[in-house]
């Protein structure tokens, strides 16, 4: 959801970006020399881990790659707002996939959980304003 909501925003938070041979050996990358543990970093180019990890990334899978690494300086109330919408896209999962929010069935009807312009509700719209002061155009 984190790689999700930064494409959405257009702001990755990078710090640094290093570009050259990589390679991803036992579901790991030994990036020590250019991040920190608990530090997130982008992976570009590779086939099979595209995306947003932490560091030291494990469950990655092995390969060799020509792309980028770009080293992360997402702030911790970012990560906090990124938590709450992964709740509230659990809480209400059932309404944003399914076709229906309400449903009767006498004289039937139903209604869908819209956004102010008329579109589905999703996480876009409902944290759209406290997404703003992040949003790059």
């Amino acid at each position: 959801m984190l790689t999700e909501i930064l494409q959405y925003l257009r702001n990755w938070f990078v710090r640094s970006k290093y570009y050259g041979d990589f390679t991803i050996a036992n579901g790991t990358m030994d990036l020590f020399e250019i991040l920190v543990d608990g530090q997130y970093f982008r992976v570009v180019g590779s086939a099979l881990n595209d995306g947003v990890w932490k560091y030291p990334a494990t469950g990655m899978k092995d390969e060799s790659f020509s792309g980028a690494i770009w080293s992360l300086g997402i702030p911790p109330a970012f990560l906090s707002l990124v938590a709450e919408i992964e709740e509230w896209q659990t809480k209400n999962a059932a309404v944003i996939t399914g076709p229906y929010q309400s449903e009767s069935f006498e004289n039937y009807s139903y209604t869908r959980a819209t956004d102010a312009d008329g579109n589905v509700a999703g996480w876009q719209s409902t944290f759209a304003s406290r997404l703003a002061q992040w949003r790059k155009l």
